[in-house]
């Protein structure tokens, strides 16, 4: 919904069910359980994006035939394996990313940009939170390049890739354990560093409380944190960075 838009229908709600029928049909559709944003593209740059968790598959689907008529590449992030088979057959072009736990549907070829994310991780296990921003990255037509397992505890591995960690427009950092990982990092680049906790660890990780407080508390500068595994949120910060 465009700024003169917004400004008649604010001017309406003089009259109830004008203003009511108007902002249904402009600004989003209501289908009971949910009320799908349309117009978030025109205000954010980006659609709306499915929350897969606490969603049946058939609530999924209906958002997404909602959506997809004037949506491409609608996104779907904690989806399990099981909605998704049967989301699949509803929308036989549906792409699912297991590791990622995403699905892509209504797919469009997008022009990559020519700088790129660099997504770093300290260990193997903090991938599928890496994953999930690769992909939403992608979608949003950035170019990205994965750095995985190169944490502080076998520090040379980070060293050995710093040359392409540096070149990035956007750099992710996805630790757990203590979550050390981000400040190492962000004390050797000159780019917007996005860190993202993850509840990798043994019980005083506490779930991804001690990594997040490690990060907060970085005295490297430029480090900006998300919440713990969300791997989403940081990919769609560092995309709004990298289209600049």
């Amino acid at each position: 919904m465009e700024h003169d838009e917004l400004h008649e229908l604010f001017q309406a709600a003089s009259e109830p069910g004008q203003a009511v029928e108007r902002g249904i049909d402009s600004g989003f559709a209501d289908l009971g359980f949910a009320k799908v944003d349309l117009a978030r593209k025109q205000r954010n740059g980006y659609p709306e994006v499915i929350y897969g968790e606490g969603k049946t598959a058939e609530q999924i689907i209906s958002i997404i035939e909602t959506m997809r008529k004037q949506t491409m590449n609608i996104l779907c992030t904690r989806l399990s394996s099981e909605k998704f088979e049967a989301i699949k057959k509803a929308e036989p072009d549906a792409v699912y990313y297991k590791e990622a736990r995403c699905a892509l549907v209504n797919r469009a070829e997008t022009k990559k940009t020519s700088s790129y994310i660099a997504i770093v991780t300290a260990g193997t296990s903090d991938i599928p939170v890496a994953e999930e921003a690769a992909v939403t990255a992608e979608a949003y037509g950035n170019s990205v390049k994965r750095i995985y397992d190169v944490g502080v505890a076998g520090i040379h591995r980070l060293f050995a890739r710093l040359d392409v960690i540096r070149a990035a427009k956007v750099v992710i950092v996805i630790a757990g354990m203590e979550g050390a990982l981000a400040s190492v990092v962000g004390g050797l680049i000159d780019k917007p560093l996005i860190a993202v906790p993850t509840s990798v660890g043994y019980g005083t990780n506490l779930k991804g409380i001690t990594a997040l407080l490690t990060m907060l508390n970085s005295c490297a500068s430029g480090i900006t944190v998300v919440n713990i595994d969300n791997g989403f949120g940081a990919a769609y910060s560092a995309s709004m960075i990298n289209h600049l």
